[in-house]
């Protein structure tokens, strides 16, 4: 899944959970049915759970550009220089 499909996934996985959310409590307040309203809300969870974690082929569009290992050696990896820290010694102000 490349950066643009997980972008995807995760604004339809907000929607569509809010959707449900919405439409269980709705069905649920009208028959007056706790458990009916917990059903539906189950089962848009395992309906988003099956159109958003699965790496569907519309979360695939924007392919990476990949270097290829040959080109990779051509160009040095760049060094992490890691700064010394000095203490600097506390002078005691004379008065």
């Amino acid at each position: 899944m490349d950066w643009q499909g997980q972008k995807r996934a995760e604004t339809l996985m907000q929607i569509l959970l809010v959707v449900f959310a919405v439409a269980a409590l709705g069905i649920g307040y009208t028959l007056a049915s706790f458990q009916t309203m917990m059903l539906i809300y189950a089962g848009g969870v395992v309906l988003t759970a099956l159109i958003t974690v699965p790496n569907w082929p519309f979360f695939n569009r924007h392919h990476l550009k990949w270097l290829d290992p040959s080109e990779a050696e051509k160009h040095p990896k760049p060094q992490v220089n890691v700064p010394t820290t000095t203490k600097k010694k506390s002078s005691k102000n004379k008065q």
